[in-house]
């Protein structure tokens, strides 16, 4: 095994936990395991592949892939698995797999017997840039993207990034997408940095803010950047689009209606399109999408605060979370930015 880069996410009162990144971390996963488990609950996916070994008697559960999958049903059945195999609340719940898995398996993690301990072995790169740390869980409804589930922190997370070496083009992509939000978080040149690194550099700055604001009252909504709409893509299109393909558009989306709103110049907008571009990634919204419904769901997000919509918006001071901007408003760039109107069309502040 390659020496490990270890990263702490330092909440205090005795709940910081590790972080291990590099090729063959997954080695370390019984030193994450608490000694009182008997026994360890294994989610995963069918197309994960990957199969671990975490020291004590365990059992693989296996939910489906895609985002039809991510659902209060699935954390049922997983729930009502677990009960029938007699796990326990000493015992432990591992998830191998991307983002959906380690969502689905932290939310099963935190209801059940009201909360049982969790390790997260991220298998995507969109996992271990995000999704895997800092006790975010949940699942969506038909309302919505993830608008059920709980903050429930891991006892540590796994970023092996040898298994990224076999990640389809697609889901290499999507991890790109999330990547990307990080050049406007304090991450500066990541694409100059080797992938352990770039790795671990992400991770650094999720735990930093993590740790500053464990529920999201204040500065951890930075980490949604590009979200606001990409979740609104993903209801409205069905998830046709990867979750950070849609983040890569909302990025260019956020970028257009900050500059709308007198926030930032148009260099400013060109570097958000040179990043994400530069990544190969979208920067469109997908034909055949209603705008009124996009910016309806977006109205629905779960950053809303108060009247208005709320978005993470690049300005003078960099990144922050403005809240109240007007339905028009984001509509008028929207239809701009999906070539609806001209140029004229930009919205008012």
């Amino acid at each position: 095994m390659n020496e490990l880069i270890e990263v702490t996410v330092p909440l205090g009162g005795g709940r910081d936990y590790p972080v291990l990144v590099g090729d063959g971390a997954l080695e370390s996963l019984p030193d994450l395991v608490p000694d009182h488990a008997r026994r360890v609950a294994v989610v995963t996916q069918p197309g994960i592949g990957i199969e671990v070994e975490p020291g004590v008697e365990h059992r693989v559960f296996t939910i489906g892939d895609g985002e039809p999958a991510k659902t209060t049903a699935t954390v049922a059945d997983l729930c009502s698995e677990f009960a029938r195999w007699g796990l326990t609340r000493s015992d432990c719940v591992v998830g191998v797999g991307g983002g959906l898995v380690t969502d689905v398996a932290g939310f099963a993690a935190a209801v059940y017997h009201r909360g049982i301990p969790v390790v997260h072995c991220a298998t995507t790169l969109l996992g271990q840039i995000d999704a895997a740390i800092g006790g975010k869980t949940g699942v969506n409804l038909p309302e919505g993207k993830n608008l059920v589930g709980a903050y429930w922190q891991p006892r540590g997370v796994i970023c092996d990034t040898g298994t990224l070496a076999s990640l389809p083009p697609r889901e290499w992509r999507c991890g790109l997408g999330e990547l990307a939000k990080y050049h406007w978080l304090g991450g500066g040149r990541l694409d100059e940095l080797e992938l352990p690194e770039r790795v671990a550099a992400c991770v650094a700055i999720k735990a930093d803010v993590v740790a500053s604001d464990e529920r999201e009252g204040g500065r951890r909504a930075l980490l949604n950047y590009g979200h606001t709409l990409a979740h609104s893509l993903e209801t409205v299109g069905h998830h046709d689009l990867r979750h950070g393909e849609a983040v890569a558009i909302g990025l260019v989306f956020a970028a257009e209606l900050a500059r709308d709103l007198g926030r930032i110049d148009d260099a400013a907008v060109a570097e958000h399109r040179r990043v994400v571009s530069g990544y190969d990634l979208p920067v469109e919204v997908p034909a055949g999408l209603d705008t009124d419904e996009l910016v309806e769901v977006m109205g629905r997000d779960k950053k809303v605060l108060g009247e208005g919509l709320t978005f993470v918006l690049d300005g003078p001071t960099g990144v922050e979370v403005v809240a109240g901007v007007d339905a028009s408003a984001v509509r008028a760039t929207l239809s701009r930015f999906r070539g609806e109107t001209g140029p004229e069309g930009r919205a008012e502040t």
